[in-house]
């Protein structure tokens, strides 16, 4: 199984440095976070209109239900694709590519949409495959009935077969004649035998044939429907050789949309979560608007530690506007300004591990 990563992203004002520079606050940055916790990266966010504050405001609630959806998305291209692979997860990597220029109409749709179709087909395929495969209680019989073993177009007679598990056979062959009345006597004929179970032919009435199945059942004994058709054993390959080229024709189609959808899902995710970093860069830091943003690649159990160590350098910039213990360390929870920051959109539960909110902006998240 692959690795798992999580990424950071951060963006602070360019103030952390004494020079109040990008570069040397990006320099900062770098060596707050020790090598050993995770890599530092820039990641850079384009010069966006700034609008007014109330705009700013409802931007950024609703940039924080998109950046959801998008997450909800990738994760559910992920899962389809880890589906169609198998759980390869070798395989599954070689697929995951960014495209750099996503054009997209409607991913979630697309992708449910293919992965119905395909796992309609692959069931298909599967129950079809077991007819081939399975026990005598639910394989096909076309290839295993001698059509000597049935008394066919009668008027008033008929064959019924009846798979019984092996351990029962010799009760069904002391009781079948008294299940109900009208069986032909000593017409149980054995026609194969698997591990589990032993297929016999009886012949009996028609008027009594729907009692004789119910008490058959009653007993864990499994009738089978079955009539003879002159070239079954073609016709039922026939229909195995259409639906495995179905299925892989529709396999190569939802590998190739998976692939494609997954790169361009997590591209528009990206994009959200860059405007959502300067749109609550803007309301944290206010203007003029001087920041540096960066990219942390780290592991679920080291990121704690590389947020431990920003934590402790930057906590100073939530000011007074965050609650503090007897030592002056800013708090992890604060009830009435969760609820402030909250309803501005700002933070979540990208905000921090448990919803918690941090001095500077924050987003933690990973990719499926």
């Amino acid at each position: 199984m692959s690795k798992s990563v999580k990424y950071l992203l951060v963006s602070l004002p360019t103030s952390i440095s004494a020079s109040d520079d990008n570069d040397e606050a990006f320099a900062a940055l770098s060596t707050t976070v020790p090598k050993d916790y995770g890599a530092v990266c820039r990641f850079r966010i384009p010069e966006f209109k700034i609008g007014t504050l109330d705009a700013l405001v409802q931007q950024a609630d609703e940039l924080a239900k998109l950046g959801s959806a998008c997450e909800g998305v990738v994760s559910k291209v992920a899962d389809s694709l880890g589906n169609i692979l198998d759980g390869d997860e070798s395989k599954i990597s070689q697929q995951k590519t960014v495209n750099d220029r996503p054009e997209i109409v409607s991913i979630d749709g697309d992708v449910k949409s293919k992965q119905t179709q395909y796992t309609q087909v692959r069931t298909s395929l599967i129950t079809l495959q077991r007819k081939q495969t399975g026990n005598l209680s639910t394989r096909s019989l076309t290839p295993l009935v001698d059509p000597s073993f049935l008394i066919q177009d009668s008027e008033y007679i008929e064959t019924l077969l009846v798979a019984v598990p092996n351990p029962l056979s010799k009760e069904f062959l002391k009781s079948y004649e008294t299940l109900v009345p009208m069986v032909v006597p000593r017409s149980a004929a054995r026609i194969t035998s698997d591990q589990e179970y032993t297929l016999f032919a009886v012949t009996i009435f028609k008027k009594h044939s729907q009692e004789f199945v119910h008490k058959c059942r009653e007993r864990k004994w499994t009738p089978r429907e079955y009539k003879y058709v002159e070239g079954g054993m073609e016709a039922e390959q026939k229909e195995v050789d259409h639906v495995t080229r179905d299925e892989q024709k529709l396999w190569g189609e939802a590998l190739r949309l998976f692939r494609t959808a997954w790169g361009e899902s997590v591209m528009i995710w990206m994009h959200v979560l860059a405007l959502r970093v300067f749109v609550e860069t803007v309301l944290r830091y206010g203007l003029p608007l001087k920041f540096v943003c960066g990219v942390i690649t780290s592991t679920p159990k080291l990121a704690k530690k590389a947020k431990f160590s920003l934590d402790s350098t930057y906590s100073y910039l939530g000011g007074n506007a965050f609650g503090r213990d007897k030592k002056g360390r800013i708090k992890t929870k604060d009830d009435s300004l969760s609820s402030d920051m909250a309803a501005m959109g700002i933070g979540g539960v990208h905000g921090g591990e448990d919803g918690e909110y941090t001095a500077y902006v924050y987003y933690e998240f990973e990719i499926s």
